[in-house]
């Protein structure tokens, strides 16, 4: 086995498929659909249900790609690591250090917001102290073992997973006029222009804000080098995550669409912006603003906890694979990559300044950053799969125990859904900056890498 993997296997194996699970909820569901999916629904009206169902079918086809590899190489650097290997030591590189500032800005950014959404109750108090302590809250509960911090993060997920719940079942009690004279129906979902009022273009502008609701869910395959059993748990793990998903994003989007007309969901950035206090209010929920402002800072928090355990899993494998100082590739008594939490720790602070900072200028570039790594880092998995397949076989690999269907055409289907989201992003309002960052970020990784080269060909002779 190659040694960048093999070295890995120092961290403890703790977590059980049903913590795997939610950890990859709690990664994926964040503010993005509890506050962003208005700017979906403003993009491609009622038309932004075929836009989370294509988004469902692109994840899918990831979950697939992801579940061979993380089964044939059960590490923490997982797609940083098989990129390594199976691509270039460039794509290894690149794809571990953009998803490691990808995840540090998108930890500010749910630090932000849970900052914003607490002053909404108590508009008295500075957003440092709100930050400070959830930051401080969340980096001691990820220096513990993984399976405290698999735990805590199964609750944490759980209150998404129930108050989504809640909104569907309510919703539908709502259509269906169960205590009421008469029943909402689905007539909103054609009676203001159409199923399609911007059209096939709308649905697929919207992917740009969809898609990111879906990023996150890679966190599985991360897992795999402290999952227990990890042949079994990992792709499980994948099964339930993904089927999950799409009844929670397909049918908020349904209950959403149907309940409140389209035109009426404006994106802003209050929290009575977001569509879910609508039906909330239309169900009856007494002070509903504050039952989903309770939810918003728990999804923020939750995705806040889960991304600084990627970011800490990235830099570890950084520096196992020779890209980062040694002593980032440490770990604990309780096999927790201290080292690699800190300095995430310090990235995360630095993205806080430039954020509180420049609110309006740098940290738009950074969020653009932040949108072009998750795309790159799908870009390169779906890649990787395309060679892993035949270099497998031709390397006399075992029968995996999962394969994913359709191959190669799902890896390739996603690897050209990605590159078009990518270029979409020219088009759609306030997005361009993912271009605009990503691109020059990606051409000062690969001139950093050519010094790392250099300087460890250097030390070599």
């Amino acid at each position: 086995m190659n040694d960048r993997v093999s070295k890995g296997e120092q961290l403890v194996r703790q977590l059980s498929s049903g913590q795997v699970a939610m950890i990859a909820i709690g990664g994926a569901i964040g503010t993005g659909l509890f506050l962003g999916s208005a700017l979906a629904v403003h993009t491609a009206g009622p038309g932004v249900i075929l836009s989370y169902a294509i988004g469902a079918v692109i994840t899918l086809a990831l979950m697939g790609a992801l579940s061979e590899m993380a089964v044939a190489h059960p590490t923490a650097g997982s797609f940083g690591v098989y990129a390594e290997m199976y691509l270039h030591p460039w794509a290894g590189f690149t794809v571990r250090y953009t998803y490691w500032a990808a995840q540090v800005i998108a930890i500010g950014g749910e630090a932000i917001a849970i900052a914003i959404y607490c002053q909404w109750w108590f508009p008295r108090t500075p957003q440092w102290m709100w930050i400070l302590g959830f930051a401080c809250a969340l980096l001691y509960v990820n220096a513990r073992s993984v399976g405290s911090f698999g735990s805590f993060e199964y609750w944490f997920a759980m209150v998404k997973v129930v108050a989504i719940l809640l909104f569907i079942a309510f919703g539908l009690t709502l259509l269906a006029g169960l205590g009421s004279p008469k029943p909402i129906g689905f007539a909103n979902l054609t009676a203001h222009g159409g199923f399609l009022p911007t059209g096939m273009r709308g649905v697929w502008m919207a992917m740009v804000f969809v898609i990111f609701s879906y990023l996150g869910t890679e966190v599985v395959a991360v897992t795999a080098g402290e999952a227990k059993d990890p042949q079994t748990v990992v792709p499980r793990a994948m099964r339930t995550m993904v089927g999950r998903l799409i009844v929670f994003y397909l049918g908020s989007m349904v209950v959403l669409m149907s309940i409140v007309p389209w035109n009426q969901i404006q994106p802003g950035a209050g929290l009575t912006a977001s569509p879910f206090v609508k039906v909330f209010q239309l169900i009856g929920v007494p002070a509903a603003a504050h039952v989903v402002n309770f939810v918003v800072i728990t999804a923020a928090a939750s995705s806040m906890n889960c991304n600084l355990y990627l970011v800490s899993r990235m830099m570890f494998s950084l520096a196992r694979g020779g890209y980062a100082p040694a002593a980032f590739g440490r770990v604990s008594a309780r096999g927790t990559p201290v080292p690699a939490l800190i300095v995430s720790a310090a990235g995360l602070g630095l993205a806080l300044l430039v954020a509180l900072r420049y609110p309006n200028g740098a940290f738009v570039y950074l969020f653009g950053i932040s949108l072009f790594g998750g795309l790159y880092t799908w870009l390169i998995i779906f890649v990787t799969h395309l060679a892993f397949r035949p270099k497998w076989k031709a390397a006399g690999g075992a029968p995996l125990p999962v394969k994913m269907y359709f191959h190669p055409w799902g890896s390739l289907m996603g690897a050209a859904s990605m590159l078009a989201i990518m270029a979409t992003t020219w088009w759609v309002d306030g997005m361009r900056v993912t271009l605009i960052a990503g691109i020059p970020w990606l051409g000062l990784l690969t001139i950093g890498y050519v010094l790392v080269v250099r300087r460890g060909a250097h030390n070599a002779n």
